[in-house]
């Protein structure tokens, strides 16, 4: 038995890809979601997005980024999508959004409708500020480089969202989640130690 052959570097190269493109494939989801607003439409725009990612890879910088990468493909795709159509998905009455959810059964499931009908009444550019940096954990930095803004813009915008959002969800603090006043003495009762 001899050694084995080296690997040559551009197969290398390439599992070294798409194990990073594997990587981000969550958060690239819950992205897309985030701007669809359909599960199935955000599946497309993720298989479009790893597609032209994969066609252009040789465009990817090592050591840059993989994430602010394919994240910025899924956001010119969503956009390019939506020109194309000449249209946005308009919700104002909330039916879109209505249709999505379910009977909560906890309290969590109650705080997290609300939250998300918030997030999806705030205007389309402090929406997509708030979920680059609040949901998915990219910095100002990064999240102005995806936006294709100011770094002064977004941190503007995600101002702007969160004073929105503790404004539609009148939030004072912590004691503002889960059980209401009423019902709190019944579930700690219920559960003690909480």
């Amino acid at each position: 038995m001899g050694t084995p052959e080296p690997i040559p570097a551009e197969t290398a190269s390439l599992f070294s890809f798409k194990r990073e493109m594997l990587a981000v494939l969550p958060s690239l989801r819950a992205f897309a979601v985030s701007l669809a607003r359909r599960h199935d439409k955000a599946d497309d725009l993720v298989q479009e997005t790893v597609m032209k990612a994969w066609g252009k890879q040789e465009s990817f910088q090592p050591g840059t980024s993989m994430r602010a990468w394919l994240f910025t493909i899924l956001r010119n795709e969503f956009y390019s999508q939506m020109r194309r159509k000449g249209r946005e998905l308009p919700d104002p009455d909330g039916v879109f959004a209505g249709n999505l959810a379910t009977h909560p059964e906890q309290y969590g499931k109650l705080d997290l409708a609300d939250f998300k009908t918030a997030l999806d009444s705030l205007p389309d550019d402090q929406r997509e500020a708030i979920v680059l940096i609040g949901a998915s954990g990219f910095s100002y930095e990064e999240a102005a480089e995806i936006a294709g803004v100011a770094v002064g813009t977004i941190k503007s915008r995600v101002n702007r969202a969160r004073v929105k959002l503790q404004e539609l969800l009148t939030i004072d603090g912590e004691s503002d989640y889960g059980p209401d006043e009423t019902s709190r003495p019944l579930v700690n009762k219920a559960f003690p130690g909480r």
